[in-house]
């Protein structure tokens, strides 16, 4: 993605179902249970670099001794320094006691973080807050084990202060600026009025519907109890990706199932999907239920994970970025009048190669259905001139270049850009001066910064005579509240130009008129029913805003022809059936809350303001 976007974090969860002296001697190891947190951290990291942590509890313990133990680091290489920080405290145990790696129960009272149930995250700051504070889990402190509890997760909570004012609460700075502090405040409200008599049997799943049946967003979260309870519960939209992994030694679950695949070497079917609205508990005992905490709704899970966030490793998600890539080669032939000798067609590093590989596929069967057509028109043709044409290909350049991750020290704005073009290079030599077309796919476009400062104008120093820029994704037009760090309005260069376009038409009373219709609905407490952002593009089409984006993205030093094709929302269900989550680009939110972040976005837009719209 040429503008980067930060999203959803990632999630890791292990209940070993065994004694930690089974994995010493089954695996060689009694960190078994921590090495695979690590390896699905990093296997996830591509989902939060802002900070990570994690959590551990150890069953059983003695009282008087600490059952709970977290760890949180802010930064981008948080996930290694974390594991460098246990290692350290083993090795210097270890040189103290040397025997000690053979004994798991030692070693479980000496070492914080070796224990049977843990909890791993990977952060992205949404709310731009990256202190360690921020990071994930957060923990809810009490003598008694049964009161206290640790969570994380991957969710955007919309409704936080309406979630507050229910408990009638006033918590400390970084819970109420938190979508997690409403969350665990929420649950560890009702983990409290539970009854714990039998401290080893908490109703977990009657705790659970109590405490979400408020929660208005998209979500994954995890959460461990100091008794040895634990739980994954997904949100019933099925908004926030979470797979899940059972087996008699351990049970799993994660954001990303080819996560779990590598880590613990299962095949696919294997790994499975945790329903909407469905928690996964283990109890303290180890006994694992799968229950419906909400009624699931209609499915909308999230199509960006598909596009561009979740990891390509996974076999559904490759399928889906290549059928994108080929559901668009007919939008490219007619844009080139079927005219592919003086095409090159390449892509922007690095997440939109698979959705290239589709398009030159797409590409290539055209090329392949007009020899055959040739062929059997004319039977006679000379030797030469058949082996001409089933000779040609699509013409594959690797043009654009990310090799470096660049920073400028420079704030002026002018000295700034300049040196943002140059976090791409070209590959010079590939294209015909005046005469070729370049067609460059990329993931999505959503504030178009990065093409127009960098990325068209290091593609025109090549001397083509037209610049296409393809997007695997339709127009983002409409904020998210569920996970992205996506709710400025004013970002969204769909939005600008369909600004423009009222412009160019003497129409920009209409922005005043959706301003007046969302201020009496928030007067009257109705502006979750309806989103009224839609009248901003509903007097255009799709090829008129595309059009008017290419033209705002054409830098005035660029003389190259520059045109924009985006994905048709045919094309996205198409290609991806099951993540049919488009709130980004139609506006149709999934929850009431969507609607309101919708219209406040808008409305800080009119007002000026900066800020996210929940």
């Amino acid at each position: 993605m040429s503008d980067a976007i930060k999203h959803e974090c990632g999630l890791a969860y292990i209940r070993l179902l065994k004694p930690l002296s089974f994995y010493l001697q089954k695996y060689g190891s009694a960190f078994f249970g921590l090495n695979k947190l690590y390896l699905l951290m990093e296997k996830q990291h591509n989902r939060g670099q802002d900070g990570a942590g994690i959590a551990t509890v150890k069953l059983n313990t003695e009282p008087g001794h600490q059952f709970m133990h977290r760890l949180r680091i802010a930064g981008p290489q948080a996930i290694s320094q974390i594991f460098q920080n246990i290692s350290q405290e083993v090795g210097e145990l270890e040189k103290m006691y040397p025997e000690i790696m053979q004994h798991p129960g030692l070693m479980k009272g000496y070492m914080k973080f070796v224990g049977e149930v843990m909890l791993g995250h990977l952060r992205y700051g949404t709310q731009g807050k990256n202190n360690v504070e921020f990071c994930h889990p957060f923990v809810k402190s009490h003598i008694n084990p049964t009161r206290n509890l640790t969570m994380a997760g991957n969710f955007n909570l919309v409704n936080t202060d309406e979630l507050f004012s229910k408990l009638g609460q006033h918590p400390n700075t970084t819970l109420r600026e938190s979508d997690l502090g409403a969350m665990i405040e929420t649950i560890h409200y009702y983990l409290c009025q539970a009854d714990d008599s039998d401290r080893a049997s908490l109703n977990i799943e009657g705790i659970l519907k109590q405490a979400t049946i408020n929660f208005d967003g998209g979500y994954v979260f995890c959460g461990l109890v100091g008794n040895g309870d634990s739980f994954v519960m997904r949100d019933p939209n099925g908004i926030r990706p979470c797979y899940y992994y059972q087996s008699d030694e351990v049970v799993v679950a994660a954001s990303e199932r080819a996560a779990i695949m590598t880590s613990f070497n299962v095949a696919q079917a294997d790994v499975r999907k945790l329903e909407p609205g469905h928690a996964l508990i283990v109890n303290s005992r180890g006994e694992v239920k799968n229950a419906e905490i909400l009624a699931p709704r209609k499915l909308t899970a999230c199509s960006f994970e598909r596009i561009y966030f979740s990891r390509g490793s996974d076999p559904d998600i490759y399928r889906e970025r290549m059928a994108l890539g080929r559901n668009l080669a007919g939008r490219v032939l007619t844009a080139l009048d079927n005219h592919l000798k003086h095409t090159i067609v390449s892509f922007i590093p690095n997440t939109a190669e698979t959705a290239f590989y589709g398009l030159i596929k797409g590409l290539e069967d055209y090329l392949k259905d007009i020899q055959i057509q040739r062929i059997l028109a004319r039977p006679d043709m000379p030797e030469d001139e058949m082996r001409e044409l089933v000779h040609r290909r699509v013409r594959i350049e690797k043009i654009a270049i990310k090799d470096v991750k660049m920073r400028t020290f420079i704030t002026e704005d002018a000295s700034r850009n300049e040196m943002v073009q140059h976090v791409y290079d070209i590959t010079y030599g590939t294209v015909e001066r005046g005469v070729d077309t370049l067609v460059v796919i990329d993931d999505s476009i959503v504030r178009g910064t990065t093409l127009k400062e960098s990325i068209i104008k290091m593609l025109n120093r090549l001397g083509p005579k037209r610049i296409i820029i393809v997007s695997s994704a339709p127009q983002i037009r409409y904020p998210d509240c569920y996970g992205i760090d996506m709710s400025r309005m004013g970002d969204f260069i769909a939005f600008q130009a369909a600004v423009s376009l009222l412009a160019d038409a003497g129409q920009e009373g209409k922005l005043q008129d959706i301003y007046a219709q969302c201020k009496a609905a928030d007067a009257a407490g109705k502006l979750h029913e309806e989103n009224f952002v839609k009248g901003v593009y509903d007097s255009f089409t799709d090829e008129q805003i595309s059009k008017k984006i290419a033209t705002m993205l054409r830098h005035e030093e660029v003389q190259a022809e520059v045109d924009v094709i985006y994905q048709s929302l045919e094309g996205l269900y198409d290609a991806c059936p099951h993540n049919q989550g488009d709130w980004y680009f139609t506006g149709n939110y999934p929850t009431p809350g969507g609607n309101r972040v919708a219209n406040r976005a808008f409305m800080k837009y009119m007002e000026k303001q900066e800020g996210r719209g929940y």
